[in-house]
């Protein structure tokens, strides 16, 4: 991912799988990227407006056509009991998608993600481990339309290299796990 547009782009890439019942994890340092992915997958849904990290507020909320689609940020929680009493795991259910940003902070308590993508800094990008955890995330995973992260060719210019893409797969007992690195 050499850069923000990029990030973006597979945000977008990632929004055809989004779906009721569907939970993301997004880990990574500050600054890695988590938000504008975010922001890209939004935007593909039809959100129109600011896309904000909910670090202070720890939830935003977002009514897309028929998705109730809830972005979470943990940062702030210092144990695993501010999971526990924070009323969030409501928000967890069959009718609506979430998104969560720093979930090693909820601890053991919060469900394993269909989907888990890992940002890192590469250089002066990023790069992305995207993991299935379900078996709706091998799914997921494997319908993710061709993107590119690498940014658009400008006319004249050699074909800039695309994303490294690697997929395992192997047996797991919750299904599928499958993995698609890009960089």
């Amino acid at each position: 991912l050499p850069d923000a547009a990029a990030t973006q782009r597979l945000g977008e890439a990632l929004a055809a799988g989004m779906a009721p019942g569907r939970t993301l994890h997004l880990k990574g340092d500050l600054g890695s990227g988590k938000t504008t992915l975010v922001g890209g997958l939004l935007r593909a849904l039809g959100h129109r407006g600011r896309v904000k990290s909910p670090s202070y507020t720890l939830l935003e909320p977002y009514s897309l056509s028929s998705l109730n689609l809830y972005h979470f940020d943990f940062y702030r929680f210092k144990d695993r009991a501010e999971w526990l009493n924070s009323g969030f795991r409501e928000y967890f259910s069959p009718a609506s998608a979430c998104i969560v940003e720093w979930p090693e902070r909820a601890g053991p308590d919060l469900a394993p993600p269909d989907l888990e993508i890992e940002l890192q800094f590469a250089g002066d990008g990023r790069g992305a481990r995207l993991r299935a955890r379900t078996a709706a995330g091998a799914s997921w995973l494997s319908s993710l339309p061709s993107f590119s992260c690498a940014p658009p060719r400008r006319r004249g210019s050699r074909a800039a290299s695309g994303p490294r893409r690697t997929t395992r797969a192997s047996p797991s007992s919750r299904g599928a796990r499958s993995s698609t690195a890009c960089s």
